[in-house]
């Protein structure tokens, strides 16, 4: 449903143009100091402005409602919010008629009987992400000595940075849009976190990143490139001091080995494209051109980084 974790529980709430979003987080520890300021880096990262981002501009504002007294976590559960300010639900009038390809407009209609809100995608939207990403502050703090480290590595298949610019630039021209493949890395995670078969740490980190709109795969470690090795290629052998190489990405049996946690998530171009695009029209029961307009990301992998590092940080905290 809309939580996540049995120790330490996320569980989100809000839609894309509601008067607010938010997240509540249970089993948070006493004593972690914590204000609103901690919040804007990490906020700050998930944030449009780059090229090939949104226009939508958000002051993104965390407050902090519960479960802090006096700079310090109570062990209470703790409530953050987020104003919804800037929105344009005219945009999304056209959409019942004609949902969006790639998008969760028509199924979620069917599912609630068309009782649900689709103004900016309602609560399927990424907009949703900016309350797990405060919850992975919150996380990274009870995780205190381990390093999160999440880039971009490709965007649209290219893995030069350099050409990204253009490539973004060119496919804005026409109308379209881009994905991208981004890699994690979490160093200092201890030995022992995970469990065989069901929640073995794979299972429970794949979950979490499928979680976020637009994850179309992972792997960890060599990923796919294992199937077409032999095993004294992808073994990863022992020293004093653990696994002298890393082609499992840090987990063997669904547990945590000790070496930095590494893993890809791919992402797919954005779905809201305003190159037209030959879909139904539930109203007149014909096929009809769409042309979405609104305020888009060309390639919004770009700001998935930081919501994938928070994700991460929610699995291990909770394993902790």
């Amino acid at each position: 449903m809309n939580s996540f974790g049995r120790i330490f529980r996320v569980s989100i709430f809000g839609e894309s143009h509601g008067p607010e979003i938010g997240v509540v987080l249970d089993g948070v520890p006493e004593g972690i100091e914590l204000s609103e300021k901690d919040f804007a880096l990490d906020i700050s990262r998930r944030a449009p402005g780059a090229p090939g981002t949104t226009p939508r501009k958000e002051s993104d504002q965390p407050q902090i409602l519960s479960g802090v007294f006096e700079g310090h976590t109570t062990g209470a559960p703790l409530a953050i919010v987020f104003r919804n300010e800037n929105t344009r639900s005219s945009d999304y009038a056209p959409f019942d008629e004609m949902p969006r390809p790639g998008h969760a407009d028509y199924v979620a209609s069917v599912k609630w009987d068309w009782a649900n809100d689709p103004r900016g995608g309602g609560h399927f939207s990424g907009r949703i992400t900016l309350p797990v990403v405060a919850a992975g502050v919150v996380a990274k703090k009870i995780l205190d000595g381990m390093e999160f480290d999440a880039r971009m590595i490709s965007l649209g298949g290219c893995t030069d940075p350099g050409q990204w610019p253009a490539l973004m630039a060119s496919t804005s021209a026409e109308g379209d849009s881009l994905g991208g493949v981004i890699e994690c890395t979490v160093r200092n995670v201890p030995i022992g976190l995970g469990e065989p078969f069901w929640d073995s740490l794979e299972s429970l980190l794949s979950h979490a990143m499928f979680s976020i709109p637009g994850v179309r795969g992972i792997e960890f470690g060599d990923g796919f490139g294992a199937a077409a090795m032999k095993g004294s290629e992808h073994n990863d052998p022992f020293g004093p001091e653990g696994p002298l190489k890393n082609g499992s990405g840090g987990i063997n049996g669904g547990i945590s080995n000790g070496a930095p946690l590494v893993f890809r998530i791919a992402v797919k171009p954005t779905a809201s494209i305003s190159k037209p695009q030959s879909t139904y029209n539930f109203k007149t029961g014909r096929m009809d051109t769409l042309q979405i307009k609104g305020r888009h990301d060309v390639c919004f992998a770009q700001r998935v980084p930081v919501i994938v590092e928070a994700m991460a940080a929610i699995v291990l905290a909770d394993l902790v």
